[in-house]
């Protein structure tokens, strides 16, 4: 199975060997060297050793420090495995990473600081990421080099506390990220490939105006505890607004692409969050992970998401997670020409209760509403399941021109309003809406 996988992206030409690719890549990297400054910043010109070995922390910042001081221009990794931990970036400052350039994180949690940071829907001092960008306005970060977290002792470790004890969460382990951008606007992120990140891989909150494409976002998926990683989120897309995700290719151990915001039933007086909006989603690969795209588990409101020309090899089409802790309002959701290679459902639609904690509040209402889902062929596991909590409304889902090939016709739906189905056949037989029913689904972690 895994080599057929290979084939199919060999012949959709996603691997980054393939010479089209290549040749993409580096037409991008051209054309994002454009906007950047010239004044370039060689990391082995001030001290940096590219043996795997050395820890270049401080190497690194001073060349960080020393561009952002002298105006500005760009970070340059030469090829060589430069270890390291947290780096700062500061305004002024792109990164290019050469061929064969790999960025290699510390497997020390202590090599990254402990900040107040954003995670999981709030503030908290948690560990700070690979590389940190606050108010980096017109980033340019560019491969074709690797950003290797290292992750393996950090996904033993979280493995390792929650076997012991059940009720260990995500942050009760420490791990840090691969990216973490905030308060930004007008990023370029092109050529990257993110690689076995301790948790998730590219963090944005607050941010505006990105564009992410032809990069890669690699974490194990295999079986638990060890060959699989747990909270690899390929990218986190965090209170941001006009945000487009082209050419990528995912393979994760969680979700793929999640649009996130605060959590918890006074969410929406979060003076920090902001709706996730005006999401673009073209032509990407999925192999595994959760989803094409989550919609939480941590948010409020998303709206207006688009995702056109994907294919996916195992993760299904639509993950809506609903937290009866959290008001939330998902709505305008477009996908459109979905190619299902062996993979799992088309919806996934349910009640989401990990960490719950309604923190004495009444429980709040969420309303899922306009889902037009259109144009998909292939082959997978079902139709799948639309279905909320108590207060949760879910309405106006139009299914549209589906031809596939499933191994069951079942589709579990609750109470959803104005379900439709335009021309879907499932194992060549035509088939209806289903009846919505009022019962509420089990809750899902």
């Amino acid at each position: 199975m895994r080599k057929n996988r290979l084939l199919v992206l060999c012949a959709l030409g996603v691997i980054t060997g393939t010479d089209a690719v290549a040749k993409m890549q580096k037409d991008m990297v051209t054309t994002v060297a454009c906007y950047t400054a010239t004044s370039r910043y060689v990391i082995t010109d001030y001290g940096a050793i590219g043996d795997s070995k050395t820890l270049n922390t401080t190497f690194i910042q001073a060349a960080i420090d020393a561009c952002a001081n002298n105006g500005g221009g760009t970070l340059v990794l030469p090829k060589g495995i430069f270890m390291s931990g947290s780096l700062f970036l500061k305004p002024g400052v792109n990164i290019e990473f050469l061929e064969g350039a790999v960025l290699k994180g510390s497997t020390d949690i202590n090599d990254y600081p402990k900040i107040n940071t954003r995670i999981e829907g709030h503030f908290e001092p948690w560990r700070a990421a690979l590389i940190n960008g606050d108010s980096v306005h017109h980033l340019r970060i560019t491969g074709p080099g690797t950003l290797d977290g290292s992750g393996a002792p950090f996904w033993k470790e979280f493995y390792d506390r929650r076997n012991a004890d059940k009720g260990t969460t995500n942050l009760n382990v420490e791990r840090p990220r691969l990216t973490f951008l905030q308060n930004s606007t007008d990023i370029h992120i092109s050529g990257v490939t993110y690689l076995n990140s301790g948790f998730w891989n590219l963090h944005m909150y607050r941010c505006q105006h990105v564009v992410v494409e032809y990069c890669r976002f690699q974490a194990p998926s295999g079986p638990k505890p060890y060959h699989h990683a747990p909270s690899s989120d390929g990218m986190d897309v965090d209170c941001s607004q006009d945000i487009a995700i082209r050419h990528c290719f995912f393979s994760v151990g969680d979700d793929c692409i999640a649009l996130k915001g605060s959590k918890g039933p006074l969410a929406m007086e979060d003076k920090g969050g902001s709706p996730v909006e005006r999401i673009e989603i073209s032509d990407c690969i999925f192999e595994a992970g959760g989803g094409i795209v989550t919609f939480g588990s941590e948010a409020t409101i998303v709206r207006n998401v688009v995702v056109q020309r994907c294919t996916t090899l195992g993760p299904t089409v639509l993950r809506l997670k609903l937290r009866p802790d959290t008001p939330q309002q998902y709505e305008n959701i477009t996908m459109n020409d979905i190619t299902m290679i062996d993979a799992h459902d088309i919806f996934k639609v349910s009640p989401w209760t990990q960490y719950f904690d309604l923190k004495g509040q009444p429980a709040p209402r969420a309303l899922v509403r306009n889902i037009k889902i259109s144009n998909v062929h292939g082959s997978g596991a079902s139709l799948g399941q639309i279905t909320g909590h108590e207060q949760a409304a879910i309405k106006d889902i139009l299914v549209q021109d589906v031809d596939v090939q499933f191994k069951t016709t079942d589709m579990q739906v609750g109470d959803v309003q104005n379900l439709r189905f335009k021309n879907v056949k499932v194992n060549g037989k035509a088939l209806t809406a289903p009846a919505p029913k009022t019962s509420v689904a089990k809750t899902n972690q």
